[in-house]
């Protein structure tokens, strides 16, 4: 299948800063890609180049096997949503949906709003103004604002960041079941590990404008490349140079007795998290470690002296010249 936007080698300059440095991707038909990082490492950039909010100043970018780089915003088949949704408050839904059609010649306005409003479950709400809305409704009038354009590509910029966190989750597992529905192409900017890994088929962690490592969602979480990757997917102890998942731990009173050699350690403090415990422990050397066991698991109080093992296969190594 032929992907639908692709990036080669594109960098954006600034006088002060490079903000996005040599980002190659590519989209397939369908796919729900998110590129994740912290706050300034290039992501936010990316996904304005794509829609033409900013030019690159090198690299290439193709729509459909096209290229847009030079193009208006207004003349890619790409649609945004926006961080705060942007929409008009003193317009209804409907008219909020229809603001971008209008601006297209064409028929059937009308019937292509309808079917964007039910399938997004906004029919019987279309005179309502977005003040009389839930964030989870203004989210969904954003979406199908952009949807109802047809757009080969919908770009989203951290849609989801002005929710509450119970909000939060109703509408990530919404917005997937949509993009699943209408089959579109997303690219989703976030910052928040949790999000790109439930939503995305495939994600690409960025740091100081650089791809670091593009694969799924497994393939980043348990084989990163990089100690960044690692530890900005989760969380990771570093035991010398080999970093281990606090859920990857075994931990009991006794040396586990198996081939793998357990570390002795003193547990420090036992926080219930509801659904699993966190153990703060330290090694004999002084290491702080962090294990992850069910709340059904056996407890540990402050002070115990504990064992600590894992498998090698959950160990992750780094090259030398990947570390830094």
């Amino acid at each position: 299948m032929e992907p639908v936007l692709e990036l080669h080698e594109v960098s954006k300059h600034y006088p002060s800063h490079q903000a996005v440095d040599g980002v190659s991707l590519t989209l397939a038909h369908g796919e729900f890609f998110s590129l994740l990082g912290p706050s300034g490492c290039g992501k936010t950039t990316t996904l304005r180049m794509v829609a033409g909010f900013e030019e690159p100043t090198r690299g290439e970018i193709q729509l459909n096997g096209s290229s847009i780089r030079h193009l208006k915003p207004y003349q890619r088949n790409v649609s945004t949503v926006f961080q705060n949704y942007a929409l008009f408050p003193h317009l209804n839904v409907r008219d909020n949906v229809e603001f971008g059609l209008r601006r297209r010649a064409g028929n059937h306005i009308a019937d292509r709003v309808r079917r964007v409003l039910d399938l997004l479950q906004l029919a019987g709400k279309e005179s309502r103004r977005p003040a009389e809305l839930s964030g989870g409704e203004r989210q969904r009038v954003a979406l199908a604002r952009s949807l109802v354009l047809e757009p080969d590509v919908l770009l989203l910029d951290e849609p989801l960041s002005a929710l509450d966190p119970n909000l939060r989750k109703q509408v990530r597992a919404e917005l997937k079941a949509i993009q699943r529905r209408v089959g579109i192409a997303f690219l989703f900017v976030t910052h928040d590990q949790e999000e790109a890994l439930s939503l995305s088929d495939r994600l690409g962690v960025m740091n100081q404008g650089r791809l670091e490592q593009v694969g799924t969602p497994e393939e980043l979480y348990l084989r990163p490349r990089t100690r960044f990757v690692a530890s900005f997917l989760g969380a990771v102890n570093w035991i010398g140079d080999v970093g281990v998942r606090p859920e990857a731990l075994r931990i009991a009173r006794q040396p586990c007795g198996n081939a793998h050699p357990s570390r002795p350690a003193t547990v420090v403090q036992s926080t219930f998290l509801g659904n699993c415990v966190h153990l703060d422990t330290r090694l004999a050397g002084g290491e702080p470690v962090m294990v992850e066991i069910s709340r059904l698991a056996e407890t540990f109080a402050p002070g115990e002296d504990v064992h600590l093992w894992w498998e090698p296969a959950d160990e992750l190594r780094f090259a030398k010249a990947s570390e830094a």
